[in-house]
C-alpha cells in the first residue's frame, strides 16, 4: 500500500513542484484548493515513479479516488500500483479529473479494463485573461453596459486588494447573502470553513485576492490562486445583490490586477446550476475543461460491455457513462450458461405519475443463445421482483414493432411519448426521441394508465438502497 500523506501548508513546495510546470488547468490541482477543503476531501498526496498522486474522497464519502498523476510523460505505468492501493482499502480504482489526453493514456495502455464518463456539471470554465480584463468587442458590450450602471450610481465606489483586515468584513457579507437565500447563517457550511481555512493561512497559501467597496461598504469580494504558471484559478467570488453589477466590477477589476503571466483564467463549475451556468457562459470562456473519470471494470461490468454492444452495437461514450453511473449488479437480472452472460436486463429506479417507477433498460440476449426464452424468462422474474417489493409499474420502450408485440403478450400495454430526467441528463431512451414510447405493465390497476406523456425522474434514493457494498472487488 502507498504511503499517502495528509497535504499541509509545508508540503506546498514540493506538491507545487509538480503542479506549476504542468498544463493541466484543472481547478482541484490548485494547492489551495487542496488545503482549504481538506477536512471534507481528506486529500492526501504521494510520489510514485516520478508523478504526483493526490488521493480523496470522493464528495466526502467513504469511497476514495485519484487524480490525474501530474508529471512529465505517461503515467499509464503507475495504474497498476494506484489499483493496488485501492483494493487494499477494499475499494476499486476510480480515477477523477481526466483530461483528455489522461483518458487516452490510460484507454491505450489498459484495453478494455476502464470505463470513461464526463459530467456537463463539472467542467471548468476556461478564460482567455485578457478578454476578462478588457471586454472586448460587441459580444461583451452587456458587461460594459452594467459596469457603467454600477460606477454612475456609485461614483465614489474603490477598488482595494483583500489584506487580512478585511477578512471579518467579507465573512460577514458571505453569512449574509447565505441567510438571505437559505435561511440559516448560524451553522458553518463546507464552502464557509474553506474560506476560513483560507483566510488563516493566506499568504502562505499564495492566496490573492481583491475588494469593492460602494459607499464606503463592502459591496464584493473575491479570491484565487495559481493553478499552473500560466492559469490562475478565481477560488471565491461574492457580492452583496444590493449594488447591481458588483458582480462584473469585482470580476474585471480583479482580473486587471492579476500579474499579466497569467494568461487563463479558470472559474470553476456550474455544478449545474442553470443560473450559475448562464453567468459563466454570459462571459464567453475560450473553453470547458472535460474531466473524465475513469472506473476500473469489474468481471460482470466488462462481461455486460461487451453483451452491450453485440446486441445494440452502442460505442464506448454510451455504454461507458452507463456503467459508471447507473450499473449495478444488484440492479441487473441475468441468466449465464457455462460461465458465459447470455441474456441480461437492468431495472432501474425512476418516479413517474404511476408512483414508483422501475425501467426495464437494456433487455439483451447474446446471438448464441437467442430463441431459448432467456429473455422471457428474465422479464418475469423481473415482474415478480417488482410486485413483491411494492412497485406501482414497469416500464420499458420497445427498440421496433416487432419487439412491442413480443412486450404486448408478456403483459405491456399503451404507447406514449416518455420523458427522462437524470442528474447528468443520460439518454435512458433508445437515442432516437422520436422512437421513445413506452410501453407500461401496471402492477396496481387502481392505477390506470391515463397520462399524455410519462415523466421518467431518476430516483436517487432507491438507487443508493441498491448500490455495490463500498468493499466489493474484483
Amino acid at each position: 500500500m502507498i504511503e499517502f500523506k495528509p497535504i499541509r501548508l509545508e508540503d506546498k513546495p514540493v506538491i507545487e513542484r509538480y503542479t506549476m510546470p504542468s498544463d493541466i488547468c484543472n481547478c482541484d490541482l490548485a494547492f489551495a484548493n487542496m488545503f482549504c477543503w481538506q477536512f471534507m476531501y481528506h486529500s492526501a498526496w504521494a510520489e510514485i515513479g516520478g508523478f504526483l498522486v493526490i488521493r480523496f474522497h470522493i464528495g466526502g464519502s467513504e469511497k476514495i479516488g485519484y487524480m490525474q498523476p501530474v508529471g512529465e510523460g505517461d503515467f499509464a505505468p503507475i495504474i497498476p500500483v494506484l489499483r493496488e492501493d485501492a483494493h487494499a482499502h477494499g475499494q476499486r480504482l476510480r480515477i477523477i479529473g481526466l483530461t483528455d489526453r489522461g483518458r487516452d493514456m490510460i484507454r491505450r495502455a489498459h484495453i478494455g479494463q476502464f470505463a470513461f464518463a464526463s459530467d456537463r456539471a463539472m467542467e471548468d470554465y476556461i478564460y482567455n485573461a485578457d478578454d476578462l480584463r478588457n471586454l472586448p468587442g460587441r459580444r461583451y458590450q452587456p458587461k460594459r453596459n452594467h459596469i457603467n450602471r454600477f460606477t454612475a450610481e456609485y461614483p465614489d465606489y474603490r477598488y482595494e486588494t483583500l489584506t487580512p483586515e478585511r477578512f471579518d468584513e467579507c465573512m460577514q457579507l458571505e453569512r449574509q447573502w447565505r441567510s438571505e437565500r437559505e435561511g440559516h447563517a448560524s451553522e458553518l457550511c463546507a464552502e464557509q470553513r474553506a474560506m476560513q481555512r483560507a483566510f488563516a493561512s493566506f499568504e502562505a497559501l499564495g492566496l490573492v485576492g481583491g475588494c469593492i467597496y460602494a459607499g464606503g461598504k463592502l459591496a464584493a469580494f473575491t479570491y484565487g490562486s495559481a493553478v499552473n504558471d500560466r492559469t490562475f484559478d478565481t477560488h471565491v467570488e461574492k457580492a452583496d445583490t444590493r449594488y447591481d453589477g458588483a458582480f462584473t466590477i469585482i470580476n474585471q477589476l480583479f482580473a486587471q490586477h492579476l500579474p499579466k503571466r497569467f494568461t487563463l483564467i479558470n472559474r470553476e463549475e456550474d455544478l449545474g446550476i442553470e443560473g450559475l451556468r448562464r453567468a459563466k457562459l454570459s462571459y464567453h470562456p475560450a473553453m470547458t475543461l472535460r474531466k473524465f473519470t475513469a472506473i476500473h471494470l469489474h468481471p460482470d461490468e466488462i462481461a455486460v460491455k461487451a453483451l452491450w454492444q453485440e446486441a445494440f452495437g452502442d460505442g464506448d461514450d454510451f455504454v461507458d457513462p452507463f456503467l459508471v453511473r447507473y450499473y449495478s449488479r444488484r440492479r441487473m437480472l441475468a441468466a449465464e450458461r457455462g460461465g458465459t452472460l447470455a441474456s441480461m436486463l437492468h431495472l432501474l429506479p425512476f418516479a413517474s405519475e404511476l408512483g414508483r417507477t422501475t425501467y426495464v433498460f437494456g433487455v439483451a440476449t447474446a446471438a448464441a443463445f437467442r430463441g431459448r426464452g432467456l429473455a422471457t424468462e428474465l422479464l418475469r422474474r423481473a415482474e415478480t421482483l417488482c410486485r413483491e417489493r411494492g412497485d406501482d409499474a414497469l416500464v420499458l420502450i420497445p427498440d421496433g414493432e416487432g419487439l412491442r408485440e413480443f412486450y404486448a403478450r408478456l403483459g405491456y400495454e399503451g404507447d406514449l411519448p416518455v420523458e427522462f430526467s437524470a442528474p447528468d441528463g443520460f439518454d435512458f431512451g433508445t437515442g432516437e426521441s422520436l422512437r421513445d414510447r413506452a410501453m407500461i405493465l401496471p402492477l396496481r390497476r387502481e392505477r390506470a394508465v391515463s397520462e399524455r406523456v410519462l415523466h421518467l425522474t431518476w430516483n436517487e434514493t432507491a438507487a443508493q438502497a441498491t448500490e455495490p457494498a463500498a468493499t466489493a472487488t474484483a
